[in-house]
């Protein structure tokens, strides 16, 4: 049975939301984008009245961040979101934004969801985007919708489950263990200037990517996974650096909730780190797969999963760090952030999994599309989504240099997989 929702004034900000606060600066922030295209042009009036309806459903998402005295916390926020023209996927400031920490866009057939990661992950902020979508299609087209998996019903009061910070709410008590890894490779090039960010937009077709899985008896994310390791021991071995390290590294989010029964719409995800060390040689790709494979079954494990997950929840909850003042823990988190975070992986696969919408809302919705934004500490990323008999992929870059994508792109060819492929500058 549904616990009605009371939402407090403030909700500390959840364990895997802190390092994002910690790392914003003037030029930087952790964000990601969500898209989907409809079969007709958006109406502004009927989705500016689907995402006050949405909002309220979701009530993390009419929260501002606020700094107190040791923590950041969600501050609940009377004022309404606005929908706006498409803009960059770039750092903007929350303060011009109403102080939410997201903002919905349009232009034609397409709506935008862009989220600072402190408020949600992929898992979250893909509930908001459909349940908005859900919403907007009932105004518009007066749909009956058998609201289901990440599609809200907006009519129904939200569940204090929806809104918990399951990290505390799973781990908390349980004996954790920080986990050890190599500095990975990182691949070199020009940064772009202002900012900027570079995106090539992949589609292919699930049918063909399942036939290649099946002859490599993977899944896809171990082949995506795989593509990108094999793509990157190439430029590996281009560079010349005499120093570089040796080892390549994929960064994998883990979507926790179906493993710990969660419903919430906050961060609720750790990661796997998937790669090699090819000191001893370059691989081919169906071994890189096969390694990929392996690891990621034992990584998965909850004896292996767990304890750095737990470490982390029993870190930010030892009376030393609680006491330290916010200006202190800033630095400090954003420091461990840096030296402790994206050094130990050379590029981030960030995969969605399969859409799946309500029949009624099928016909109406023609693509999703799932873009993270600039990397700190990483060159670029790559991220996707299926939905109707396709993957649509995004592989972004903050360098000028396209030798990744294009090596990626060489794969496909080679192993038969069609490609739609287009550029876009987001940033």
């Amino acid at each position: 049975m549904a616990q009605t929702l009371q939402i407090p004034a403030r909700m500390r900000i959840d364990n895997a939301a802190n390092i994002y606060p910690a790392s914003l600066s003037k030029h930087y922030a952790s964000l990601y984008r969500m898209s989907v295209t409809l079969s007709e042009p958006v109406d502004l009036a009927c989705l500016q009245h689907a995402l006050e309806t949405v909002s309220e459903r979701i009530p993390t998402f009419r929260c501002e961040l606020k700094a107190g005295a040791f923590w950041w916390s969600l501050r609940r926020m009377d004022k309404t979101p606005e929908v706006g023209p498409s803009t960059p996927l770039s750092r903007f400031h929350f303060s011009d934004n109403g102080g939410f920490l997201y903002r919905v866009s349009t232009d034609g057939c397409r709506i935008d969801l862009d989220v600072f990661h402190a408020l949600a992950d992929g898992t979250g902020s893909e509930t908001f985007l459909l349940t908005l979508t859900g919403e907007y299609l009932r105004l518009r087209y007066g749909l009956e919708i058998p609201y289901s998996g990440l599609v809200l019903d907006p009519a129904e009061t939200p569940d204090n489950r929806e809104v918990e910070d399951s990290f505390k709410t799973v781990f908390s008590g349980r004996k954790g263990a920080l986990e050890k890894n190599d500095v990975a490779y990182h691949v070199k090039g020009k940064r772009l200037p202002d900012a900027g960010l570079r995106d090539v937009r992949v589609v292919m077709p699930l049918e063909r990517l399942k036939t290649v899985c099946r002859d490599l008896d993977c899944t896809l994310t171990d082949l995506l996974t795989g593509m990108m390791l094999n793509s990157l021991q190439k430029i590996y071995r281009a560079d010349p650096d005499k120093r570089k390290s040796s080892v390549l590294k994929v960064s994998v989010p883990v979507n926790l909730r179906p493993l710990y029964g969660s419903r919430s719409v906050r961060n609720f995800s750790s990661y796997v780190n998937l790669g090699m060390d090819i000191r001893s040689g370059f691989l081919q790709l169906g071994d890189i797969v096969r390694l990929v494979k392996m690891q990621k079954r034992t990584l998965l494990r909850p004896e292996n999963l767990e304890p750095k997950i737990a470490a982390n929840v029993a870190l930010e909850q030892s009376i030393a760090v609680r006491c330290l003042p916010l200006c202190v823990k800033k630095p400090i988190i954003d420091f461990i952030n840096r030296h402790h975070g994206d050094i130990y992986c050379t590029q981030t696969l960030s995969n969605l999994g399969q859409i799946r919408l309500p029949e009624p809302m099928q016909p109406y919705v023609k693509a999703y599309d799932f873009v993270l934004g600039r990397q700190r500490g990483n060159s670029g990323a790559v991220s996707c989504a299926g939905y109707d008999g396709k993957l649509f992929m995004h592989l972004s870059r903050n360098i000028a240099g396209d030798a990744f994508e294009s090596l990626f792109l060489e794969q496909a060819a080679a192993l038969g997989i069609p490609t739609e492929v287009s550029h876009h500058v987001l940033a």
